[in-house]
């Protein structure tokens, strides 16, 4: 467990709107930065959206506005799509912000000054889309490999990043620090990339070609090159909050797999001419796809989070994102499978232990707590199952492998409703000298549920809370995670009727379709 944790998504591009692959990498981000805090662990998450460039400035003329007032507009529906699904960052920063423009000036003239950035021409082969040059071996069949369109042959006077100064420091640093980019394939990928010449970064445009960007501190003709800027976020938003030297480098940034180069190579040797610390972490994952095929406005078939959530709920698309995909590999999203996930795991699971739990406590006992004893083998063991999947909870998010996790913590979700059948409550409820242990093994289950909202809550953050107030918990008692088994509930303690979290989904032909 870390003793302090920096989070951070990618700066969102704002030629776009926020779909399925930005939202389960901010749910990512959301439920390990949730995971720390829940364990007293300094945790600070950013996200927010990068804003300057040459795809912007084409995004905002067609849309007849002024670049400020598209990426305002666009910027806003970011920032409002994570309030609404329940990301709790704690800070949103933009590139067009005041501090991140004044530190981006800083850096560059610092580099300037130590003879770090020169001035030049190239020539090469440009992508609008990706906003960079490619060299004819990255191209797939003389297309760029994101946009399968072909790139634009441009020769130009700019100033350059003398990148190639600090690529073998680079290469070394990675090489020789296990886990510095997780999975192991993306860290072969970036070191392959890195045993080749990469030569320097082109780290300007002239403002004749494009206006919208931060200007050059050491020349007043050129702005900065889009990546170079949105980069140094990392370090300009922590440090406008005072909050630098507390948390850098103890950063995980989380990413996808199609932006691997300026985060593995770019950024590592900018860090390391600016004086800065390497990054702690690199965590790369794969695409989502829809229905087997690539999302696309065209297609019909970009899934839309806030549609999904009215539909379905936050907590089943957060649990279906975090379930579904293994981290570092593709998968695919269709509501077919969200629904077959919410009935069975959440409905069936879950959802009954909650609802089969409150129903006969209320039933039995009038919503009160009774003691737990006497004890049983049977109890020890559901405690131990348990027990075993916080273990294994935490050895799985270490290593981001949150579909492990839920696994580990369904187990034990399973072992409750086992035990609910094994031990048949209801039928020994009908033998009055049976009462006893009725009442103990509902205590027990009442423990099950605790324990399981307290594991689940940085995943199904709302879930847990609803778990909880059924409960009758304060805040306080709900976050003790130590708090041991048995002692969370005194006899008599009033909990709530049955709840129903989970209600199940009809999955035959009609049923309930989110919008797109």
């Amino acid at each position: 467990m870390p003793t302090r944790a920096y989070i951070t998504t990618p700066l969102y591009y704002v030629n776009a709107e926020p779909h399925v692959g930005s939202t389960y990498t901010n749910v990512v981000a959301d439920t390990v930065a949730r995971f720390y805090r829940q364990r007293g662990v300094p945790t600070m998450l950013q996200t927010g959206t990068d804003e300057h460039g040459e795809k912007i400035a084409q995004a905002a003329e067609a849309a007849g506005m002024t670049p400020k007032a598209f990426v305002d507009q666009v910027s806003a529906k970011f920032q409002g799509t994570w309030d609404s699904v329940g990301i709790r960052y704690d800070h949103f920063l933009r590139t067009s912000d005041p501090d991140h423009v004044r530190f981006v000036q800083e850096v560059l003239a610092r580099l300037y000054e130590q003879g770090d950035i020169y001035f030049g021409s190239y020539e090469g082969l440009y992508c609008v889309g990706c906003e960079r040059l490619y060299t004819e071996k990255e191209l797939e069949s003389g297309l760029c490999p994101l946009h399968q369109t072909p790139p634009t042959k441009i020769s130009e006077a700019n100033y350059f990043f003398r990148m190639a100064k600090y690529q073998e420091q680079t290469r070394r640093h990675i090489e020789t620090t296990p886990g510095f980019i997780h999975p192991e394939g993306y860290r072969n990928e970036a070191l392959a990339m890195l045993r080749e010449d990469l030569g320097d970064l082109c780290i300007s445009r002239p403002k004749e070609r494009l206006q919208w960007g931060i200007e050059l501190p050491f020349d007043a003709g050129y702005v900065t090159y889009v990546w170079f800027d949105a980069l140094l976020n990392y370090v300009s938003g922590p440090k406008a909050l005072g909050r630098l030297d507390e948390l850098w480098p103890a950063t995980l940034h989380l990413i996808g797999k199609d932006i691997l180069k300026p985060h593995a190579v770019f950024w590592p040797t900018m860090l390391i001419a600016a004086g800065y610390p390497l990054y702690e972490r690199l965590g790369v994952h794969g695409y989502w796809s829809s229905g087997g095929h690539k999302m696309s406005k065209s297609l019909g078939n970009v899934v839309q989070p806030l549609a999904i959530r009215d539909a379905y709920g936050m907590d089943a698309l957060r649990y279906f994102l975090l379930r579904e995909m293994v981290f570092g590999h593709d998968a695919d999203f269709t509501e077919q499978a969200l629904v077959t996930r919410l009935n069975a795991d959440l409905a069936n699971g879950l959802g009954n232990l909650v609802s089969r739990t409150l129903a006969m406590n209320e039933k039995y006992f009038e919503s009160r707590v009774q003691a737990p004893r006497p004890a049983d083998p049977a109890d020890e063991a559901l405690a131990a199952a348990f027990a075993r999947a916080r273990r294994e909870l935490d050895e799985h998010v270490g290593e981001l492998a949150f579909h492990r996790g839920l696994e580990a913590v369904w187990r034990a979700i399973d072992a409750a409703n086992k035990y609910v059948a094994d031990q048949a409550p209801f039928k020994l409820v009908k033998d009055e000298a049976q009462r006893p242990r009725v009442g103990a093994i509902l205590h027990n289950c009442l423990e099950a549920l605790r324990s399981a909202a307290q594991l689940l809550a940085p995943f199904l953050p709302d879930s847990a809370e609803r778990i909880r107030e059924a409960l009758g918990l304060s805040p306080e008692r709900f976050a003790d995670l130590d708090l041991a088994w048995g002692e969370a509930f005194p006899e008599g303690h009033a909990i709530s009727s049955a709840i129903n979290l989970f209600p199940r989904v009809e999955t035959a032909a009609g049923a309930k379709q989110a919008p797109r």
